[in-house]
């Protein structure tokens, strides 16, 4: 493997860098100038698609790929959606680098739009992120007022606007399709596809959706080049990524490293190991949507497609640790309890399929589950992969069918006779109150055996 380089977090150390002088005074918007001066925007595109910058969002799909399907000649404006939202549990990468580095995203927001024709960009950001969409926002001022946004953008012929839109704390505003409503006024709900974004998006045009991160590489690719790239990480997973390291372990944080770092070594080498030195349960390699990883799998390599071998995926890149002191299905529990929450009620299987099954974990933890439970959870949970517009069923899903296959012995003491149920407390079964989201319920007795 490569030595390790900072890319998206290079400069972290210095104060300013969240201020224009800051990040100026450290090579800020030379790959801008480079671009606006000697590069034509399909350049820009085939030197993104050869550095096979992959989106950092979740998916992990080519962004110079997605920036190429945006058609051309087309009368209509096109838009690029930057997707600032984070609703992954575990995820906080993002988050990070708004704070630390928006003129990073800014440059690379720039870069992008002009590579594809852009004359206006939103930056959707999670509406709990007060502090930095406040920071995000003085950059975008600071932009504008030195000619790196609005008109003939450092004399070029090249303009650009863009708006920080606040979301309103809604999960499945992280998906591409449902941020899009969201920015058109409408219920946050996913659209199927196709048409894709690509070619009817934000306002029936032309738009590209990427992750903040994703565009915090492109500065870098331009001015060291995609071959420099390529050297870090894995075959097929070139680069670095923005690892957020929590749970059970020592040193919690956000570590950038090369694509394809075995998960073992985020453990215990960046994440300090176990407190307490207790042994690994397991450990979720992609934020909350994603299938755990026992002990005896944890040599794989974290990228979208080791993982994916391995059962899982890499996701949004949120590594959570589990001890052996925890209980996979209070995890998984809670874990059913959110996207119950997030299911923004638009598709069938989802909305009664994720609140089913919270119901039936929290019946298995009042003591009054059986073996048919696992057998009808299996169902639910089947009946709820692939047959949604996207894909927050299958997240929801994924870790249950997951938990119930390799931690089967962790339901042995919920379904033994003679067990004693313990109160439910506020943490792990509180009733929901929050005024976003869909309201779960908690089952009421009469009903919880027909669940």
């Amino acid at each position: 493997m490569a030595e390790n380089v900072r890319i998206v977090t290079e400069h972290f150390e210095h104060e300013d860098l969240h201020m224009l002088e800051g990040y100026r005074r450290l090579g800020g918007y030379e790959a801008l100038k480079k671009v606006l001066s000697n590069w034509e925007p399909e350049a820009v595109i085939e030197e993104v698609k050869k550095a096979n910058l992959r989106g950092r969002g979740g998916a992990g799909f080519s962004a110079g790929l997605k920036w190429s399907f945006v058609p051309k000649g087309l009368a209509k404006p096109k838009y690029l959606c930057v997707n600032a939202d984070e609703g992954e549990p575990g995820t906080f990468k993002d988050k990070l680098l708004m704070e630390r580095c928006p003129h990073r995203l800014m440059e690379g927001i720039v870069i992008a739009s002009y590579a594809v024709g852009i004359k206006h960009a939103y930056i959707y950001i999670r509406g709990e992120f007060v502090t930095q969409a406040i920071t995000v926002q003085k950059a975008v001022d600071e932009a504008y007022a030195n000619n790196l946004l609005g008109e003939n953008i450092l004399g070029s012929k090249f303009s650009l606007e863009v708006t920080v839109h606040r979301g309103a704390g809604a999960y499945i505003c992280g998906e591409e399709t449902g941020l899009i409503s969201s920015l058109e006024g409408c219920k946050g709900q996913p659209k199927l596809k196709p048409p894709f974004p690509a070619v009817e998006g934000a306002f029936g045009c032309p738009t590209v959706v990427n992750n903040v991160e994703t565009l915090c590489f492109v500065p870098w690719i331009i001015n060291r080049g995609a071959d420099e790239f390529l050297k870090y990480g894995s075959e097929k997973n070139p680069g670095t990524r923005m690892f957020c390291i929590s749970g059970h372990v020592n040193t919690p944080g956000v570590f950038e490293l090369p694509m394809g770092t075995p998960v073992r070594e985020l453990i215990y080498t960046y994440g300090g190991g176990i407190p307490g030195d207790k042994k690994l349960k397991a450990v979720i390699p992609g934020g909350a949507s994603a299938p755990w990883l026992t002990p005896d799998q944890i040599d794989v390599g974290a990228d979208f497609d080791q993982l994916r071998a391995a059962g899982s995926m890499g996701g949004s890149g949120g590594i959570i640790v589990m001890d052996e002191t925890v209980c996979a299905v209070k995890a998984v529990t809670r874990i059913t309890k959110f996207f119950a929450h997030e299911s923004c009620g638009q598709c069938t299987p989802c909305r009664e399929g994720t609140d089913w099954a919270y119901k039936i974990f929290y019946r298995i933890l009042q003591g009054k589950g059986t073996e048919y439970d696992l057998k009808l959870l299996e169902n639910v949970c089947n009946g709820m992969v692939g047959k949604t517009i996207c894909v927050l069923a299958d997240a929801a899903a994924g870790p249950i069918l997951c938990v119930i296959k390799k931690f089967r012995s962790d339901f042995d003491r919920y379904l033994s006779a003679g067990f004693e149920p313990e109160k439910p407390s506020l943490v792990d079964l509180a009733q929901l109150s929050h005024g976003e989201g869909r309201q779960v319920t908690e089952p009421e007795p009469s009903h919880q055996q027909n669940a």
